[in-house]
């Protein structure tokens, strides 16, 4: 059995802990730059605001009153989250982090009848401790843990906790959900099923597993499946990515290669970074740059090169110095850019890299290697205190507009809560 602990509307959750004031009012949370909005409180929900929403089609709100906004805080997310996953790994053998605000708990060796009132006090005492409020899904089956889970948030009789644990709760829940809700499912495809009379979750597993497979493949047989109880999703936490990303849209637009080759440099490094963190290395290191889709009046460019690099690396100084070539090969003068990025991929461990016969040296690699380990001991705390020299001189995430940005009321003394 699984269960799935859900923070409702989290990072809205997050701003609230700490500003009661927000409680009840509608409120949204925007995404860097303050470009458009990434979380909403159920009450903006009501009033038809909806994800993605750009912010300047909602500032008339905002200014007459009507709605409250704020700038992503991801440091202040980032820790209440670590707070609400240290509180559930205490009550149980394991736990799947699967998002910031979203956790499977490996219920493997309990005993089934205490798990719901284990959960329950888990939603009281996160609630609490830490001021987020959580619901939990409990099934047998990931995919239907996130059904029940639905349910939990959506109906205030559960209290917080649905137990779907019985064929008769399976199938009065596969009912009501409907074909787009469905982990698995996807935005582009649930259009498809909906055409051919598949509308809920039902109707999907009413299908034969032969047509299944013909039309979604094994990753739809594998939803097929788990929403008919059968385990097939993997355990995914010790899954290494196959591409890393690291981008950001820009406060101002850009036209200088100077200028973009600081951000480039800093997202690269980023990229380096993690890498690293998870002991591996890329032979492919990719730069895009795009203009902004919004102004029409402007000339549009979104170019993508990429550098494919003789022996897979993971040193600041190989990916910085790829992304760089990369970025020269695409930039064009005359354009307006609003948003760049790095990606690495053709990714492997870092104990699998072959080497080359000719034209790499060896030595040089190993001083990059050790050059790259000092730097993430200096850095282990966040703050980018050691950089390459065509990286921008502060933290890469520098310069982003957050003209609602809250207090970091769990991570600085000098943000800390007043009491008056």
């Amino acid at each position: 059995m699984y269960a799935l602990a859900d923070c409702n509307n989290f990072f809205v959750s997050c701003e609230r802990a700490f500003q009661p004031e927000l409680e009840g009012r509608p409120v949204v949370v925007l995404s860097n730059n303050d470009g458009c909005v990434v979380a909403r409180s159920n009450e903006s929900k009501a009033m038809g605001i909806k994800m993605g929403t750009p912010y300047y089609q909602v500032k008339n709100l905002v200014e007459s009153g009507k709605l409250w906004v704020r700038s992503s805080n991801y440091n202040l997310y980032g820790d209440l989250s670590s707070r609400v996953m240290a509180i559930i790994a205490d009550s149980v053998p394991d736990i799947e982090v699967y998002s910031i605000d979203e956790c499977y708990m490996i219920l493997d060796g309990m005993d089934m009848a205490k798990v719901p009132d284990m959960c329950r006090g888990l939603v009281k005492k996160i609630r609490a401790w830490v001021g987020i409020p959580v619901s939990i899904g409990i099934a047998p089956t990931k995919t239907l843990a996130k059904v029940a889970n639905h349910f939990a948030k959506r109906y205030a009789g559960y209290h917080g906790v649905c137990l779907m644990d019985s064929e008769e709760k399976r199938n009065k829940a596969l009912a009501l959900t409907e074909i787009g809700d469905v982990w698995g499912i996807g935005w582009r495809m649930a259009p498809k099923l909906k055409a051919v009379g598949i509308t809920t979750a039902a109707d999907f597993v009413a299908r034969p597993e032969s047509w299944v497979q013909k039309n979604m493949g094994i990753q739809g047989v594998r939803t097929w499946r788990e929403l008919q109880g059968i385990e097939s999703v993997l355990d995914d936490r010790h899954e290494k990515r196959q591409s890393i990303c690291t981008s950001r849209s820009f406060a101002e637009m850009i036209d200088d290669i100077k200028e973009l080759s600081l951000r480039v440099s800093d997202f690269a490094a980023k990229c380096a970074e993690k890498l690293r963190k998870e002991e591996t290395a890329a032979y492919c290191v990719n730069v895009f740059l795009a203009t902004s889709p919004f102004r029409n009046d402007l000339p549009q460019y979104y170019p993508k090169v990429t550098i494919k690099l003789p022996v897979a690396a993971s040193s600041t100084a190989e990916i910085v110095g790829a992304a760089l070539k990369a970025l020269r090969l695409a930039y064009r003068p005359g354009y307006q850019y609003k948003r760049a990025g790095v990606t690495v991929y053709d990714i492997v461990d870092a104990d699998e890299v072959e080497g080359t016969l000719f034209g790499f040296d060896d030595s040089l690699r190993e001083k990059q290697d050790k050059l790259s380990e000092v730097m993430d001991k200096v850095n282990g705390k966040g703050k980018s205190l050691l950089r390459l020299a065509t990286q921008r001189p502060g933290h890469y995430a520098d310069g982003i507009r957050r003209d609602y940005l809250s207090r970091l009321y769990s991570t600085s003394w000098n943000d800390l809560l007043e009491v008056k």
